[in-house]
């Protein structure tokens, strides 16, 4: 898969809301004002070829996310499937979370029937399970002067809808909308690729691709093209794409991926650099972060390079797991780099996540071989 083909995927696949943008009338109704629906679902023996994304809740209880054919529950008996019969928004599923009381959220998107001659269109949103039934989240409005920014430990994050540059907190009542503050790269950006000369140019560079907290509590958002942007709760931070180090020409590989490894040292989807963020003496806006030598060296400009990875967690150890597109897995342990290639048969596997559950078991979701399990020595596929 190219850097192409990559980058147009993830550009229709950004969140929107269900009833789409909080300027509508549909932004006046209430959080959760569809009627809930009880879950039924049906009992399966087998998950989804295109399994993209692997959770497992506080009780244990995996769930997996596919993309086109709903979410699949795993108690370890039993595998129940949930489409939008039984009240998800959408069968494409874009992320899974949990909150303090237990309830899991699914980010969803759908397309949207549109004339031959126009550009294709998606509105997603977010489907909460409270362990019986689904109900929709629906952005409130949220006017000009609202300080609706805040950093709460227990907000759920969500990034916004395609073309919106928006993301969405829920702060367990109600779902906000929250633009991101103009920037000057941002506003040159869009100025340098105006709609009237560039019509199929449809998202913003403040469209958000990935949201990670760190161990300070401060969450990073990870852009389409301004790079990684860092909220403490009263400032915004970037570090711009050029800074971080990407080598890709005129196209943008866009922040995948944000992990923080065991040194507190930061890595933003790519292997050829590594960050210092909060050396001593930074504070606030200042953070001045520094930039270290990697891991990695590029082969070229294409995604499928170790250098560039779109999905990254920690084991119990602390070592870094990053997942490529077409590169398998590799793992760094601070000192040597171990590749696990990840096929079925000859054939790569195209790879979408990398998650470690509750007893530090690694999975895998792909784009056609269902989710896949570390045995310790290779990535195998599951087959409950």
């Amino acid at each position: 898969m190219t850097l192409n083909t990559i980058v147009l995927f993830s550009i229709l696949t950004i969140l929107t809301s269900c009833n789409g943008q909080s300027t509508s009338k549909a932004a006046n109704r209430p959080t959760n004002d569809r009627p809930p629906i009880i879950a039924k679902g049906d009992t399966v023996r087998a998950l989804a070829d295109n399994t993209w994304y692997v959770f497992q809740d506080k009780k244990d209880i995996y769930w997996f996310g596919s993309d086109g054919q709903g979410v699949y529950r795993y108690d370890g008996k039993t595998i129940t499937h949930f489409t939008t019969k039984d009240g998800l928004c959408a069968n494409q599923i874009r992320g899974i979370q949990e909150d303090k009381s237990g309830n899991i959220y699914f980010a969803t998107i759908e397309a949207v029937v549109t004339p031959p001659d126009e550009r294709p269109a998606y509105r997603a949103g977010i489907s909460k399970f409270d362990g019986k039934t689904f109900s929709t989240l629906s952005p409130i409005q949220t006017n000009s002067t609202d300080n609706a920014w805040k950093l709460q430990v227990d907000d759920l994050w969500f990034p916004g809808a395609q073309d919106s540059g928006v993301v969405y907190r829920y702060d367990g009542k109600s779902l906000h909308r929250l633009e991101f503050p103009k920037t000057k790269a941002g506003e040159d950006f869009s100025s340098k690729f105006p709609r009237s000369k560039y019509p199929g140019m449809t998202y913003s560079p403040y469209d958000v691709y990935s949201i990670f907290r760190d161990s300070k509590g401060n969450l990073w958002f990870g852009t389409s093209t301004l790079g990684v942007c860092r909220y403490d709760g009263t400032f915004f931070t970037w570090i711009s794409e050029n800074e971080l180090g990407y080598d890709l020409g005129d196209r943008s590989f866009g922040v995948r991926s944000t992990i923080e490894d065991k040194d507190g040292k930061f890595w933003f989807s790519n292997t050829l650099h590594r960050w210092d963020v909060y050396q001593k003496g930074s504070v606030g806006q200042g953070i001045n972060p520094r930039k270290e030598k990697g891991i990695g060296q590029s082969k070229g400009q294409n995604a499928d390079d170790f250098a560039y990875f779109m999905s990254s967690t920690k084991d119990n150890n602390g070592d870094l797991w990053m997942a490529t597109c077409g590169a398998g897995v590799w793992r760094y342990d601070g000192e040597k780099l171990t590749h696990y290639p990840v096929k079925d048969g000859d054939k790569t596997i195209t790879l979408f996540s990398i998650y470690g559950d509750n007893q530090g078991t690694l999975w895998l979701g792909s784009h056609e071989n269902g989710a896949l399990r570390f045995n310790g020595k290779t990535f195998e596929k599951f087959r409950p």
